[in-house]
């Protein structure tokens, strides 16, 4: 169970990290909406180069759109008081872990069966 000053501090980092992510958002909008100014005389490599970056862009873009709804969620399970609880065992997640990965839902124990689990799966696809 978290202390109110640990929820507190997190919901503090949790804040500050959607409002970076917001602004980043806003930069990736403006980002496309220049895109097509001055395409006047350049050359293929000027293009692949550009459409490089771009398409670079949009990825990072598409990250810290998906890791915004993560935080999100966060906030709300802060508001329900569920934040610590793993949404697998129920355990407590732990303070120093939700700090490291604030929009970890897991606890480490279980986190870490999750990625043996995936490991397992890997090969047996490839």
């Amino acid at each position: 169970m978290l202390t109110p000053e640990q929820t507190a501090e997190l919901k503090t980092r949790l804040v500050a990290d959607q409002i970076r992510l917001a602004d980043h958002a806003h930069e990736a909008l403006a980002f496309t909406m220049d895109r097509d100014k001055d395409r006047v005389g350049r050359d293929s490599m000027d293009e692949s180069t550009e459409e490089e970056m771009y398409s670079t862009e949009l990825r990072l873009h598409d990250r810290e759109t998906y890791l915004l709804t993560k935080v999100r969620e966060q906030l709300e399970r802060i508001e329900k008081g569920e934040i610590d609880d793993c949404e697998d065992c129920s355990e407590p997640i732990g303070f120093k872990r939700l700090m490291a990965r604030p929009v970890t839902t897991l606890c480490f124990d279980c986190k870490t069966a999750r990625e043996q689990e995936e490991a397992d799966v890997a090969p047996q696809e490839a």
